[in-house]
């Protein structure tokens, strides 16, 4: 979506950056932006940046029009209006008004937050507000998408992610750079403290006269990061200054321990004899990793198909029916259901089918026959 290592003619008559805008920037932060675009492989000479209109996005957008400016780079902002809070029309209002300050093209999603899904509000909203990302990125071509999460933010996942029994993939929490329905989001600020972030709030305030809107939510003990925030958080500023920097740390180490498994469990599957045409895989040759290893490529094979990862409970009673097979798979017939899949084994090789598709029996893989 116009990524390219050329200068576009129109891009370069942008003017150079306010003078004013500059002195309320923090170097640092600038920094921060231009070193994460440039470990691109490709540099887009078009972007976007997620402007909700609270401190950090706003601190975001100034700083981003800035760097954009400087780089001769097309900025768009995107406002995604879930109109879950009677101020949610004021916060527009605001945002657009932000934007026309700074002179960045504004887009503006409203969306409806299916709170049916069973995940919660906070997981529906997060869901509604990336489907909006990603329809406003489709029609503005554009295919990389800055976000203000900060060093708090950060910190605040991992701990989250901990409680809930998350391991090293979910440990490192949110990278500074990942995909996403096929748009690439950055995060460049995951190393900055959000009391710095604070204080450009609070220069923008004096200079621009713009204040940035407060989203209640965010401290209400009824939402879960909420909840942490004025419980938990409080008790660790006190006793274990700079925790935050130490779980950013954290979550760095557990990022290059997820890699390190995922080229393991990459390794494992094509040494099982690992079909691409239909998924499959040798039971026989499962069985001779090591436990953990029998796991860890379950879990990857199933991430593959696109599927959810199974509780603990249910990715051991997997893999205890499998260790109970024949080695051939030839003694009866397993079928676990995952989702809406099964499963199956069938001539000792391990197969997801979807649930409604044809299992063979047992005596059709004696037989070696197919199901027409």
């Amino acid at each position: 979506m116009g990524d390219t290592k050329k200068s576009d003619p129109k891009l370069a008559a942008l003017p150079t950056p306010n003078s004013s805008l500059i002195e309320l920037c923090d170097a640092k932060l600038l920094r921060a932006i231009d070193a994460l675009y440039q470990q691109l492989d490709t540099a887009p000479q078009r972007v976007a940046i997620a402007l909700s209109g609270g401190v950090d996005s706003a601190a975001l957008a100034l700083h981003a029009s800035v760097w954009a400016q400087q780089r001769g780079i097309r900025l768009l902002c995107f406002h995604v209006h879930h109109g879950l809070q009677q101020v949610a029309d004021s916060w527009l209002q605001h945002v657009q008004s932000l934007a026309s300050l700074l002179s960045i093209p504004c887009e503006v999603q409203r969306v409806q937050v299916d709170l049916g899904q069973g995940d919660g509000m906070e997981s529906a909203a997060r869901t509604a507000r990336y489907q909006a990302f990603a329809d406003m990125a489709k029609r503005s071509a554009v295919s990389h998408v800055f976000l203000a999460h900060h060093q708090d933010d950060q910190a605040e996942t991992v701990l989250l992610r901990l409680l809930r029994g998350s391991g090293p993939s979910g440990l490192g929490a949110m990278a500074p750079l990942s995909q996403r329905q096929e748009l690439m989001y950055l995060r460049p600020w995951l190393d900055v403290p959000r009391s710095r972030i604070k204080q450009i709030g609070g220069l923008m305030a004096q200079h621009l006269g713009w204040q940035p809107v407060e989203d209640v939510t965010n401290h209400q003990d009824d939402y879960t990061r909420g909840a942490l925030r004025e419980r938990l958080t409080p008790h660790l500023n006190e006793r274990w200054q700079g925790w935050q920097k130490v779980l950013v740390r954290h979550a760095q180490l557990s990022r290059e321990t997820s890699q390190v498994l995922t080229e393991v469990a990459q390794h494992d599957l094509q040494s099982l004899d690992w079909q691409l045409s239909d998924g499959s895989f040798s039971l026989k040759a499962w069985r001779e990793l090591s436990a953990a290893r029998q796991a860890l490529v379950l879990r990857y094979w199933l991430e593959q198909a696109g599927l959810k990862m199974p509780t603990e409970a249910r990715l051991a009673d997997l893999m205890r029916q499998m260790r109970q097979l024949h080695a051939l798979g030839f003694d009866r017939q397993m079928q676990v259901k995952h989702g809406d899949h099964l499963i199956v084994c069938a001539r000792g090789r391990v197969i997801l089918q979807r649930h409604n598709e044809t299992v063979l029996t047992a005596a059709q893989r004696k037989s070696g026959k197919s199901v027409e």
